[in-house]
């Protein structure tokens, strides 16, 4: 029995310095080489058995992401040298140990222990040492305080400052924050008050929201594969502010619907949800995310068009039958959902915005000859920056005379003039904005 213990012990021990080993990599190849987060992600945890240690893995690497510039000043104040080029990986695993102790509040044995001993698995056995008394000075003194927006690069933040110069606190602390885990009812399958009562029955504690019909907040965020009823297609993961967006559409019942850029299909799947009867095409120019698209759909059991294709080149993908209702969710700077994804702050650059902008712009020209007279646009983005929303709203309704601006109600965010929008954490919800446009009879 003893020794049946003693190796399962070693076994754990084994696994939790993989867990360390795992995520030192992620964030190297986030923080040093300019990869995706996602992506990353998605290559490296399905190589992990347990789900407690994916969902570790997890956990470390967004902590320690949204903490970067601050562990990077524990590093310069406590280094005489600090790690360089060539010691990457050994600056991303002590990331990946601060964020253990600092963030996650891990016990400080196991932080220290296991992530030592990731420093010999990662073959940097002679700079075990060094990460030791690094890390137990951490454990011991904690890590200095730092300026939220010091991981935020100049150019964004003079935009926060010209857009929102009273918000920009907020908006930095917000995005400085992990947010809650957002359900979404499929009302056709299950109610709210059906599925909080199951979650409850395993321990997972969600309320709905006065703001959002078919949703339920958890604020202390579970693993997917432990949330009763997703594998039936009873729930999916939406923040709350995207779930509005099938409120602020609102398309008539049994209407030909568009998501111009519908990947990964959540809102089709959303507006779907609400009325089975519409006609939706879901247009997505990557195949692979069409692919996935369409295993969204059947885990929900929703039908749509689904169609790989550029919303833009309209000739080649559009029947000629005019749409009663489309979405526009355009691809943008993803400012708005940065507590979501950090690595936004790392990789996003001032000259994408113009190349953004201009995809925006032939989206909305591009597209509006495809809506029904007397049908409805909705322009949505998951950015905070005025020049992809109400800056690019105003200048559409200039130069397109059929085109007439919606009001929406309060709850969609704050009124810029052309559209509403939210700030990240208001609400409890991602940044986002909405315009509702109608073509005129």
């Amino acid at each position: 029995m003893r020794a049946a213990s003693q190796s399962r012990n070693d076994v754990r021990a084994m696994s939790g310095a993989v867990t360390r080993v795992t995520a030192a990599r992620v964030l190297d190849a986030v923080l040093h080489q300019g990869r995706s987060l996602k992506a990353e992600l998605a290559q490296a945890l399905p190589r992990i058995g347990d789900p407690r240690d994916r969902a570790l893995v997890e956990a470390i690497v967004f902590a320690a992401l949204r903490q970067h510039a601050r562990y990077d000043a524990a590093l310069a104040a406590w280094m005489p040298k600090p790690p360089g080029k060539r010691d990457a990986p050994l600056r991303a695993l002590l990331h990946a140990g601060f964020a253990q102790l600092d963030a996650l509040g891990l016990p400080a044995h196991a932080a220290v222990g296991e992530t030592v001993e990731a420093t010999r698995a990662l073959g940097r056995a002679h700079q075990a040492g060094l990460v030791n008394a690094l890390l137990r000075r951490a454990a011991r003194d904690g890590l200095p305080a730092g300026d939220p927006a010091a991981g935020w690069p100049q150019w964004l933040l003079q935009r926060l400052h010209r857009d929102w110069p009273q918000d920009i606190d907020a908006i930095v602390q917000a995005s400085a924050q992990p947010g809650p885990l957002w359900l979404r009812v499929n009302r056709r399958q299950a109610s709210i008050e059906t599925c909080r009562a199951r979650l409850q029955e395993s321990h997972i504690e969600a309320v709905p929201h006065p703001l959002v019909a078919d949703a339920l907040r958890v604020d202390v965020p579970v693993p997917v594969s432990a949330l009763p009823g997703f594998a039936d297609g009873e729930l999916s993961v939406q923040d709350g502010s995207a779930q509005l967006v099938a409120d602020a559409l609102s398309p008539i019942v049994g209407a030909r619907v568009l998501d111009a850029c519908a990947a990964p299909g959540g809102k089709a799947a959303h507006l779907l949800e609400r009325d089975a009867t519409l006609q939706l095409a879901a247009l997505e120019i990557d195949t692979r995310r069409a692919e996935q698209m369409r295993g969204t759909f059947t885990r929900l059991g929703l039908s749509a068009s689904v169609l790989a294709a550029d919303a833009t080149d309209v000739a080649g993908w559009w029947d000629g039958t005019l749409f009663d209702a489309i979405l526009v969710d355009a691809p943008c700077s993803a400012t708005g959902i940065v507590r979501r994804q950090p690595d936004i702050l790392l990789h996003r650059r001032e000259a994408d915005l113009a190349a953004l902008t201009a995809t925006q712009q032939r989206l909305l020209d591009a597209l509006w000859p495809t809506l029904a007279p007397g049908g409805v646009l909705l322009y949505a983005t998951c950015s905070i920056l005025r020049e992809e929303n109400a800056a690019q709203v105003e200048a559409f309704l200039a130069r397109t005379a059929d085109a007439v601006l919606e009001p929406l109600a309060a709850r969609f965010g704050r009124d810029t003039g052309h559209g509403r929008q939210r700030l990240p954490g208001e609400d409890g919800m991602d940044g986002f904005f909405y315009a509702r446009i109608r073509k005129a009879a």
